[in-house]
């Protein structure tokens, strides 16, 4: 073979070569999809259930990093802010030490969970808990928090909480008025935040509480309603209050599932402070695996025994399920 006979033929096989090479990349996707991976965060409200002695948030930063928690999800109520006020230069500081103290242990603040209520048929009221969410919205802007959880609000016409729980959160409409009115009521209160939640980065993400999101086709009627990338779905598997959970309670899980943008995972040991659900994590997992969610799973340990026992067991549950 002379000099050109070879480059010749040696620039065909060259050609041919790239040619099989091209087709193959193109039949094989150069990144193949992997198993949905998540992150295990701890609720600071797994360590304090409203009773004293209150524990810090900054005290739940440093247990997670001692469990090697990737986030936390912090309790507003826990943390050292005024519920009602507006954010002052003071406030503003103590988030600040907050970022940082996260920062230093590792720890990313991942969740705000918050309390307020749109379904009030005086406008004043739901004027009052639209300017507390965007408070609230700003409190996840300062803190690098994408999520902030909402509730519906209620009906407020059980008064007992105990009551409320024995009677699976569901209570009267109040009197006077449709629960069509108050669909209305809290999807414009919802819809007035949005504005916020978009300007700061936020995403809003409504939680099956008690309410009108009680059931997951409530929950889902706000979100079809509102429509808003900035609007998703909380889904806590602990909220729907039969014991032991059967079919239907997991079927209204799967139907949040698609439209979840954080999960509040509960346990209970030791006995629930309210109630006691057994729940199959196993189950949940695969749940959200087959929703491709890849967001947090935070841990909202609600058992009467000593958190600083029952946390890390815990978080050993999800670890396993969730792996």
């Amino acid at each position: 073979m002379n000099r050109r006979s070879f480059l010749t033929t040696s620039a065909a096989a060259a050609a041919t070569a790239l040619a099989v090479r091209s087709t193959s990349a193109a039949e094989k996707p150069p990144h193949p999809r992997t198993k949905p991976r998540v992150n295990l965060a701890i609720a600071t409200y797994s360590y304090w259930h409203f009773r004293d002695p209150k524990v810090s948030v900054e005290a739940v930063i440093e247990k997670a990093a001692d469990l090697g928690v990737e986030g936390v999800d912090f309790l507003h109520r826990q943390m050292d802010l005024p519920e009602k006020e507006p954010l002052t230069a003071a406030h503003r500081a103590y988030l600040g030490r907050l970022k940082r103290h996260a920062l230093t242990c590792g720890v990313a603040p991942v969740c705000l969970s918050t309390h307020q209520g749109f379904v009030n048929p005086d406008p004043a009221v739901v004027a009052s808990n639209v300017e507390h969410t965007k408070k609230c919205i700003e409190i996840c802007y300062a803190l690098g928090i994408p999520v902030l959880r909402l509730n519906t609000g209620r009906w407020g016409t059980t008064k007992d909480f105990d009551e409320l729980m024995q009677q699976h959160g569901e209570e009267a409409v109040l009197p006077g008025h449709t629960i069509e009115e108050g669909f209305k009521w809290c999807i414009d209160g919802i819809q007035s935040c949005l504005a916020k939640a978009e300007e700061c980065g936020v995403m809003l993400a409504l939680e099956n509480h008690w309410g009108l999101a009680r059931t997951a086709d409530g929950l889902l009627r706000i979100l079809d309603a509102v429509k808003s990338p900035w609007l998703g779905a909380l889904m806590d598997t602990g909220n729907f209050l039969t014991a032991p959970y059967v079919d239907a309670d997991y079927k209204q899980l799967a139907q949040l599932a698609p439209r979840a943008v954080f999960v509040q995972a509960k346990t209970y040991p030791g006995g629930g402070e309210w109630y006691t659900l057994k729940i199959d994590y196993d189950r949940i997992a695969r749940m959200l695996a087959a929703a491709n969610y890849r967001g947090y799973i935070s841990l909202e340990m609600e058992g009467k025994e000593a958190p600083d026992i029952a946390v890390p067991k815990s978080i050993a549950l999800l670890r396993k399920a969730f792996a």
